[in-house]
């Protein structure tokens, strides 16, 4: 009489590592649309921060929110923001433009970067994140 072997088929197998594929095949773009979405948030966040910071700034010094470069040293790393934020796409700095104009006061803005499906703003070409005095978050 001959033994029965117990063990998976070829097809079988074959059969299981196909369904494995289509399944990461799904999944794997939803993680990475998911991670961008994190990073749009965070970028976002870091500018509103950036934007209390400035706002705090200019409380203490009757109104003014400095000239460039001055009100960049001395509020981000400092006494306004004790660690200077970093955008979460390309670890680069934010900018600060503190000349007035059709944005208001003062305008933070990132390097751009941000995938343009991730935000309730509408990105324009460069994906870039603003955010501007008189009118909150916008895009470049």
């Amino acid at each position: 009489m001959k033994e029965l072997q117990k063990g998976f088929t070829l097809i079988e197998l074959m059969i299981v590592i196909a369904i494995i594929a289509i399944l990461a095949a799904i999944l794997i773009p939803n993680f990475l649309h998911a991670r961008s979405e994190s990073q749009t948030a965070a970028c976002e966040g870091n500018e509103k921060q950036i934007a209390t910071a400035l706002e705090e700034y200019a409380v203490d010094n009757s109104g003014s929110y400095g000239a460039g470069g001055a009100v960049t040293s001395t509020l981000l790393g400092s006494t306004y923001l004790g660690v200077t934020p970093k955008d979460p796409v390309n670890a680069a700095g934010y900018s600060v433009t503190t000349t007035a104009g059709t944005y208001g006061s003062y305008q933070v803005s990132d390097t751009g970067g941000h995938d343009q499906t991730t935000t309730a703003v509408t990105l324009g070409g460069g994906a870039s994140i603003l955010y501007n005095q008189s009118s909150g978050l916008t895009s470049k």
